[in-house]
């Protein structure tokens, strides 16, 4: 119940230490990003004098340009007139009316009977306007003419009518169709009065065949209007010149794209905010299994280190074409991480680098709040080559190597964006952007070896750099195992050779189980006479009683933990140190003191521990029991060191020294078979050299 409670309250204690640690990464994201994406405002009047050119930071429309180009368009569209072609069959149906009442007063009319009379008979028959077409000595003339020249009269005016109603006459056409109707009887044979009369008739039948159509003028107009295109202010389109005044459509624009001060919120910050939350969502997801707090607090120190240089070099001039971005050494931060967090998270890092590097380096003119898509490529290019191209051994030279490559990287993928932008560079500005390149690959290079020590030290991290510094045999305790006790070193060597290769077949961390085989019996260098590997001739133990012999073999934990801590090696390889005998029984002298004395407890032959507490702890407290068990063997065969191995592991499970290790019976099983490689490697059958017989050389 106790431990249950404590890992409750560690479990919150967890939580709360990641929570900040997650709020101070999008408090400081947020804070960075926020110069270059807030929109810049001026506090201009109408008809100021513009200090500076103005460009507009948005692409937005003017809708009030746009309805005035649209009222524009509307205006020039003509009004719509529609042919109505039954108004030609409906003059010549009133033609051919007239003639025949005409023709029907002929008639009807007495031989006596006057012209006024045939007139009076005329106006009986005909409506008072179509009278008005003619005066009364014109009617006249059309009442006296014969029939036959009545029927060539009737027969032009009807052709002359008919032939110009057909197209189309509007108003202001009129006069023009009435004249050309008049024309068309020319050449009718007829007398000049009666063809006066005639043509005078045709002329009043003509009409506007036409009338204005309101929905077909409507829809032209609608057309029109959605042929204009909307008004659009560019972004990057210069608003106002240097030294221009601001005039009322200069102020109306700048208010529109949000560059006058205005007591209107801004949604910039919004913005930001869920774009900040959004980078950080990946990390989340994978810290989000993590049990301790001490890898998510190195990598908000790391990833505060490479926003704070961002910030930093974005604070340098760059002018035109050449932007100062192109000289972040985008590539560190990855490589950190690579080598101390691992590769999956040093990806997620150069993407989310990549993301905002770009943005806070985007400079083309009126894009602020965007990435720019050269500078995202450019970055995640320089990332995943220092990510990936970093060994499993790691070095200073190898970090220096993946430094250049990532300058040859950085370099290709430049000249690959300019060729794809087809832009026209200088000579010096291509130079310039060349060495920039370069100069970020060997920046990256000598901030990851700067701050890998630093970074060690302040978060106690063991990285395989520093793993590979610890297994030079120069160190002061190596050399110190080496001279003062040899087969406790040679012992050392072997059991790391052994416990790299389990640890790497069950995918554990074999450097630091090599590394830390190199350490885990320096305790016996304070007395090595007492260990046998390193006792020639006698042994001190047949003179000392079991209890005596007990704590100082014990003893050499302790003083092996005393001596790493006083060196300051790291915590790991303590750690394994103090446990790499769990809390296993000295079986020699336990029996040994049983021999004597009956009453012997066995909990005093035990070491104190504690038990291993990783795969690497447990791999090497096999591995040191099997090669001294081994060792001892007079002729080792493959089934004598079969029968060892697997039996100190079946000791180790019965004894319950592997409980508190997450290693499984299935790793345990490949650690079984990798040790026994090992061994039969070690120990195989040579051939037997024969005797060579000297004799003596006779001198002549």
């Amino acid at each position: 119940m106790g431990r249950f409670r404590f890992f409750l309250e560690r479990t919150k204690t967890v939580r709360f230490v990641r929570f900040w640690l997650f709020l101070l990464l999008a408090v400081l994201l947020f804070a960075v990003l926020y110069g270059q994406v807030k929109p810049r405002q001026y506090e201009l009047r109408l008809f100021d004098v513009a200090k500076e050119t103005i460009r507009s930071p948005v692409t937005v429309e003017d809708k009030e340009a746009t309805a005035k180009l649209k009222e524009e368009a509307a205006a020039k569209v003509a009004d719509v007139y529609t042919l109505k072609k039954e108004y030609a069959e409906n003059r010549v149906d009133l033609l051919s009316s007239l003639f025949a009442a005409i023709e029907s007063v002929q008639r009807e009319a007495e031989p006596d009977r006057s012209l006024g009379d045939m007139i009076a008979k005329l106006e009986e028959r005909l409506p008072p306007e179509w009278l008005a077409y003619l005066s009364a000595a014109e009617w006249q003339r059309l009442l006296a003419a014969s029939p036959e020249e009545l029927k060539t009269a009737k027969e032009a005016a009807l052709t002359a009518v008919h032939a110009v109603m057909s197209e189309r006459i509007s108003q202001a056409e009129l006069d023009t169709a009435r004249a050309e109707a008049a024309k068309e009887l020319e050449y009718a044979a007829l007398s000049p009065p009666l063809r006066e009369a005639v043509a005078k008739l045709c002329r009043q039948a003509v009409i506007p065949n036409v009338v204005y159509d309101r929905a077909a003028t409507e829809e032209k107009r609608r057309q029109a209007m959605d042929e204009v295109k909307p008004v659009k202010i560019l972004q990057g389109q210069v608003i106002v010149e240097e030294g221009q005044f601001i005039t009322n459509d200069v102020y109306r624009r700048l208010e529109l794209v949000g560059l006058l001060e205005s007591g209107r919120p801004s949604w910039t910050a919004a913005g930001l905010l869920v774009f900040v939350l959004l980078l950080l969502a990946p990390l989340i997801s994978y810290f989000r299994t993590e049990t301790t707090n001490e890898k998510l607090s190195l990598y908000t120190a790391i990833f505060a280190l490479m926003m704070t240089t961002m910030a930093l070099i974005r604070l340098l001039p760059s002018s035109g074409a050449v932007s100062i971005g192109y000289l972040v050494p985008a590539a560190f931060g990855p490589m950190l991480v690579r080598i101390l967090l691992g590769e999956r998270l040093a990806m997620m890092t150069t993407i989310i680098g990549a993301v905002c590097g770009s943005l806070l380096f985007n400079e083309e003119i009126g894009t602020a709040g965007a990435v720019s898509v050269s500078l995202i490529v450019y970055f995640l290019a320089g990332g995943l080559a220092g990510t990936f191209c970093l060994p499993k051994e790691l070095a200073k030279a190898n970090i220096w190597r993946a430094g250049v490559f990532v300058a040859a990287v950085n370099i290709v993928s430049l000249f690959s964006l300019l060729l794809l932008k087809n832009g026209r560079y200088s000579p010096t500005e291509i130079g310039l952007l060349v060495l920039m390149a370069a100069a970020s690959g060997v920046f990256s290079a000598i901030l990851t070896i700067g701050l890998l020590p630093v970074l060690e030290a302040a978060f106690g991290i063991l990285s395989p750099l520093r793993l590979i510094e610890l297994s030079n045999p120069n160190h002061p305790l190596l050399r110190k195992l080496l001279t003062e006790a040899p087969g406790t070193y040679h012992h050392s060597i072997m059991v790391a050779n052994l416990a790299e290769a389990a640890c790497e077949a069950i995918g554990a961390d074999g450097l630091l189980a090599r590394v830390a085989c190199y350490y885990h019996d320096i305790g016996k260098t304070k007395r090595p006479r007492y260990f046998i590997e390193n006792q020639i001739g006698g042994n001190p133990h047949d003179h000392l009683s079991p209890q005596l012999s007990k704590n100082i073999i014990i003893a050499h934990v302790a003083d092996g933990v005393a001596l790493l801590r006083k060196h300051r090696l790291p915590k790991e390889i303590i750690d394994i140190a103090e446990q790499h005998h769990g809390t296993t029984l000295l079986k020699y002298f336990y029996h040994k003191a049983r021999e004597q004395t009956e009453f012997v407890s066995e909990a005093e032959f035990r070491y104190p521990g504690p038990k291993p507490q990783t795969k690497e702890a447990a791999v090497i407290n096999i591995a040191d029991s099997v090669e001294a068990a081994v060792r001892s063997l007079s002729n080792p065969s493959q089934e004598k060191i079969e029968k060892i191995v697997r039996s100190i592991i079946a000791d180790r499970l019965q004894d319950n020294q592997l409980n508190e290790c997450d290693i499984t019976l299935k790793e345990l099983e490949l650690v079984a078979r990798s040790l026994c490689e090992t061994l039969n490697g070690v120990f195989h059958s040579r051939i037997e050299y024969p005797e060579v017989r000297k004799e003596k050389v006779k001198h002549a």
